[in-house]
């Protein structure tokens, strides 16, 4: 996100602002398509009528448009959750980081809600300011990178592998501190591509991973479809494999990964890695 130098000096605006043409594309044809009447008897749409472009749209096409920063995912690692999302939207996206793709997400989940947790609250207020539409919370780590190798052991311990109310697990990787809307809401995609984790006193995404992990399981029925950026780090790799669960791995591209979790409570007995 906004804290790691680029890895490519491929420039991303065309690719951004394609995804943000093509979003409106979609809703255009299917507000024209909504419905199928007699062709004879369709009404021209007068001016006042014709669809007009959403202010969330319009503003995404603007700043990618004028921006000369561009996101840290490449063109193939960005299609893998755009092509979830284009079966799944309008959904409930939630995406851990607040940074230069987020308005692109936002936008490709048009009419869905998508929801950022950012752990810099100065970053976040800014953001707020410039794109107060943009719905995002602070978000407080208390773990750090160099934790990783221990806190990697409690895949074996009941409490982190057990399903229970999020609030109420003892698991040390859980992140207790979000706000409820993240425990109550069932997620139809998340994102980790946050918080910071490339030197050993950052926080580190463990607590990210295993929360979006539980998180997914807790839905009532169906599947979450969780993707985990950066994976090419020892961290992401294996903690994503550990509490996400080879099994459930979907594809990997560059350094993403795909995960469908699917519900733990739906009444069929699932182990935490089945």
């Amino acid at each position: 996100m906004k804290h790691r130098a680029a890895h490519s000096s491929f420039n991303m605006k065309p690719l951004l602002l394609c995804f943000a043409l093509l979003a409106l594309l979609v809703i255009i044809l299917r507000s024209c398509f909504s419905s199928s009447p007699d062709p004879q008897s369709t009404p021209v749409l007068k001016p006042d009528t014709t669809p007009k472009i959403a202010p969330s749209l319009a503003n995404t096409i603007i700043h990618y448009a004028t921006s000369n920063i561009t996101p840290q995912q490449t063109f193939d690692e960005i299609s893998v959750a755009a092509r979830v999302l284009e079966k799944r939207s309008p959904c409930n996206f939630l995406v851990f980081g607040l940074g230069h793709d987020s308005l692109m997400w936002s936008a490709l989940n048009h009419g869905g809600r998508t929801v950022f947790l950012e752990e810099d609250r100065t970053w976040m207020e800014k953001i707020r300011e410039r794109f107060p539409d943009l719905e995002s919370y602070h978000a407080v780590y208390k773990t750090k990178v160099k934790e990783a190798d221990e806190l990697l052991k409690l895949r074996t311990v009941k409490e982190c592998t057990e399903m229970s109310d999020a609030r109420n697990s003892k698991c040390p990787l859980l992140l207790m501190d979000l706000p409820a809307v993240i425990y109550e809401t069932e997620w139809d995609l998340i994102m980790v591509d946050a918080p910071t984790g490339y030197f050993a006193d950052a926080p580190g995404r463990m607590g990210a991973i295993y929360t979006a992990g539980m998180v997914a399981r807790a839905r009532r029925r169906g599947e979450t479809d969780v993707f985990v950026h950066d994976v090419d780090r020892v961290v992401e790799d294996e903690f994503s494999m550990a509490f996400l669960c080879k099994g459930y791995l979907k594809e990997q591209e560059g350094r993403i990964r795909h995960f469908a979790i699917p519900s733990h409570r739906s009444g069929v007995d699932l182990s935490f890695c089945s």
